[in-house]
Formats: C-alpha cells, sequence, structure tokens
C-alpha cells in the first residue's frame, strides 16, 4: 500500500499541480490530507474541491477551524492580520457547503495499514488544532503516552520530519502550499513500507500573480508574497518561528 500524506495546503492550487505530476509518475493508493487546507492562499474552494474529491482520511486544522466556525486561528504576531484578511476573503469566496465540509472534518483520525496502526491529527494528540511542536521539542514521548500507535501524522509546522518517541515513530510531511524550509518546494510524506519525505518545485510567479488579484489589503498580499518567495521568511534574515500558524 503506497499512501500519500499532505498537509497546510492553504489554498496553493499550483503546489497542488506540483505534486499530483509527482504523483502520476509515482501513483499512490490512499491520499491522507493532515489539515490547513484554506487561508493565506488564493483558492481555498478549488482546494476544499480536491481534497474532498480524491483524499481518503482528512483531518482538521485550526485554519480549517477558524473558516468553519468562524473564530480564531490563534496565529501567532507576524501571521495574525495576514490570517485576519484571508479569513474574511476565503469565507467570502466559499459556498455554504465548503464551509460545512471543513467544520465536519474529524479532529483526529486512525488507520490500519497491514497490521501498522497510524494515528492522524494536526498539531499534536493533546491539542490537535493549536499545539506547536517541532522536530526537536522532548513532548513527543509524552504526546505519545495519550495514543496507542506505531506512527503518528502531524502537520502544523510547516516543516519535514520523522522522529522516535518511545517505541513509536513522528512524522510530519511539511507544508505542500506554505512552506516554511527557506526554499520554494511543495512538501510531502509517503508511506511505502515506511516514510519517505518529498519535495518539489511549483510554479510561484502563478500563485503570486493569483494572490495580487486578491481583494486584501496591499501589506498584506506583500506579506503573504514575502513568505511564499523566501520559503517561510517575512525578511531575508530572520526565519518565522511561529507558535501557531
Amino acid at each position: 500500500m503506497r499512501i500519500a500524506i499532505i498537509s497546510d495546503i492553504h489554498g496553493n492550487m499550483e503546489s497542488v499541480a506540483a505534486f499530483l505530476e509527482k504523483a502520476a509518475k509515482e501513483p499512490y493508493d490512499e491520499l491522507w490530507v493532515l489539515g490547513d487546507l484554506v487561508n493565506y492562499g488564493p483558492e481555498p474552494g478549488a482546494v476544499i474541491d480536491f481534497v474532498h474529491s480524491h483524499a481518503t482520511l482528512v483531518v482538521r486544522g485550526n485554519h480549517d477551524d477558524a473558516i468553519g466556525f468562524n473564530r480564531n486561528p490563534r496565529c501567532s504576531a507576524p501571521y495574525r492580520e495576514m490570517a485576519k484578511e484571508t479569513m474574511k476573503f476565503t469565507r467570502s469566496v466559499l459556498s455554504p457547503e465548503q464551509v460545512q465540509y471543513l467544520a465536519s472534518l474529524p479532529l483526529t483520525a486512525e488507520r490500519l495499514v497491514d497490521g501498522t496502526k497510524f494515528v492522524l491529527c494536526h498539531a499534536a494528540p493533546s491539542d490537535p488544532l493549536y499545539k506547536y511542536m517541532p522536530a526537536n521539542s522532548a513532548q513527543w514521548e509524552p504526546e505519545m503516552d495519550s495514543v496507542s500507535a506505531d506512527f503518528l501524522m502531524v502537520g502544523h509546522t510547516h516543516t519535514q520530519f520523522v522522529r522516535p518517541a518511545g517505541t513509536s515513530v513522528v512524522a510530519n510531511p511539511g507544508s505542500l502550499g506554505q512552506p516554511k524550509t527557506g526554499e520554494t518546494k511543495s512538501c510531502w510524506a509517503v508511506w511505502d513500507q515506511g516514510i519517505t519525505l518529498h519535495s518539489a518545485s511549483y510554479d510561484v510567479d502563478r500563485t503570486l500573480a493569483k494572490i495580487d488579484r486578491m481583494p486584501i489589503p496591499e501589506s498584506v498580499r506583500e506579506d503573504l508574497k514575502t513568505v511564499l518567495r523566501s520559503g517561510g521568511r517575512l525578511t531575508s534574515s530572520v526565519p518565522l518561528l511561529p507558535k501557531t500558524v
């Protein structure tokens, strides 16, 4: 069983296209999505429709929750204005059915594949929407005490990693649509008797042009474009290390 795992698409269909181009050469049997389909990006509706049509398992991210229930995604300071303004845009372009789809997504999911148990959530088992835990966090071992799984699949940090946690493994596929790796590459993971991490360049200029047409303040558009151009930096020298993104 070959499974593609993606997360944090954030309304970026060019990143989806790059992923699908790679997937066409190495097809997958199932697609798992670890949340944050929407906000920040220019095409939230198209991303929702893609996920709804193609994904086997989907869990709710903090931005999906914010749109689905019209509440605060609890972003860190550098992202608050971007989240606020793109929430207005996102809610204005989605249908009631698309909003309800986001609200209906579960916070966690489980799957047994060839005797291997997976647990999926956006952030962490103890706080599926908001808890920010990078790869080197000492909290992963205690987190695994609350779940019974061979693999825990998480997103939220927009960075890829695979690490042991007790007798289990935690894996983050990174962000498909808003990578924070310092590179303008879409990121994802593949399970095929083990986890491998993947990335590919996407047409970032096309996404930037679509952001330019979003009816949001110019300053917000420029910040969004800076994050995408730089692979997760609001300035050329200071990386973004948000507690919640």
